[in-house]
């Protein structure tokens, strides 16, 4: 009896997620969900506390796919591009989530989210990053690039938008693994400073820099951003890519303030981060899992907070279906690297990190997240090209 009230209450949380058909197996039984022809079945092995399932549906489905007690039978990132469309019925209880929600966005819990993502080790970034050792969405500019090129397209860009010239000085704040630092000091003969929190992406940037023998252009630190000021140096131009989800909401003034204290009176401002249309406290799943302290900042806050600090925008581009397809790159050669992947890790990360990547493949697909780049000056700047393709 109470087995049966137990499945009655799943099917009935469930039918509400309906926009598109898919088969539901729960113990013995079969539910055909919305209409038409179902793509994809989601395969219940052990039942889901529905409370738990109402206090945060992500979590809870999230947790049940890496034990394996949910299996999806047809392709994964099919079923969650059409599941994740109907995240606006998803349920969260930010009140008994309050800690994963909204941590502390000290220095030294910052230090700690980020390495907890970035420090997990070089080796298992290089089996499914390109040989850039990009982490951040690519640039497509013909449907037959492979992602390598995609990332070569996607610095070139950047570095364009930037205007640099010879002898110029430019800080990469969150710089990686120093691909575009390198690929910058290279083309354009200009002197690079790089900050990142992760001791991994530290390790590989001296590395890296050293094999070029650019020692005497390029300067990585550990630094937080909120520290900038100790370099005791001012730049010409500034760029940021795929850092400013990290921050935490309550920084954002304080993140823009860094950079424009250490921008030179007319320089320039590349930001290029994941943006959302609304503010949002974040997904529980991803925040506890994936990126702890994660906030995703939307368009129009940063475009006012930039305000009041004299950035005057230039430019704003949004590559949103650029990043759904690297991420089904990175997930293709995830895939490809499993056999060397279960000698580092079990099961339940392999299952967490596929769902993370198809999860956010499918967010982009959807518009739930985009990916913008925003252009700014620090003050009016007359002199630069009036077109965009300068």
């Amino acid at each position: 009896m109470q087995a049966q009230l137990e499945e009655n209450m799943m099917i009935k949380f469930l039918q509400k997620f309906d926009e598109y058909p898919f088969i539901m197996k729960y113990q013995n039984n079969t539910y055909h969900i919305g209409n038409g022809e179902p793509t994809f079945v989601v395969h219940f092995k052990k039942e889901i506390d529905i409370k738990e399932l109402m206090k945060s549906t992500s979590l809870a489905l999230g947790e049940a796919y890496m034990r394996g007690d949910i299996e999806i039978e047809g392709d994964l990132y099919n079923a969650l591009d059409h599941f994740l469309i109907q995240m606006n019925k998803f349920s969260t209880d930010q009140s008994a989530l309050k800690k994963l929600i909204f941590p502390s966005h000290s220095k030294r819990t910052q230090k700690k989210e980020v390495c907890s993502h970035y420090d997990i080790g070089n080796d298992f970034y290089q089996l499914w990053l390109d040989k850039t050792m990009s982490y951040s969405c690519g640039y497509f500019k013909n449907e037959s690039d492979s992602l390598y090129q995609a990332q070569i397209n996607k610095v070139d860009y950047i570095l364009q938008k930037l205007y640099l010239k010879e002898n110029m000085t430019l800080l990469d704040i969150g710089c990686g693994w120093g691909f575009l630092l390198i690929e910058a000091t290279k083309k354009y003969h200009i002197k690079g400073t790089g900050i990142t929190l992760s001791i991994e992406q530290y390790k590989k940037c001296q590395q890296r820099i050293a094999e070029e023998g650019l020692q005497n252009d390029i300067i990585i630190e550990l630094l937080d951003y909120r520290d900038l000021k100790h370099l005791n140096k001012n730049f010409d131009r500034v760029v940021s890519v795929g850092m400013l989800e990290h921050v935490g909401r309550e920084q954002y003034h304080q993140f823009l303030y860094s950079v424009n204290d250490v921008l030179n009176t007319h320089g320039l401002f590349l930001l290029h981060y994941i943006s959302a249309k609304k503010e949002h406290s974040g997904d529980p799943w991803i925040k506890k899992y994936i990126f702890p302290g994660g906030v995703i900042p939307s368009l129009r806050e940063i475009i006012s907070q930039s305000a009041e600090l004299n950035f005057d925008v230039l430019d704003i581009e949004n590559l949103r279906l650029h990043y759904n397809k690297t991420l089904l790159c990175w997930d293709k050669h995830f895939r490809q690297n499993l056999d060397t992947i279960r000698t580092m890790f079990d099961e339940e990360f392999i299952r967490m990190w596929d769902l993370y990547l198809c999860g956010c493949a499918a967010a982009f697909h959807n518009g739930i997240i985009d990916l913008h780049q925003i252009l700014f000056t620090k003050g009016i700047n007359n002199s630069l090209p009036i077109t965009r393709w300068y």
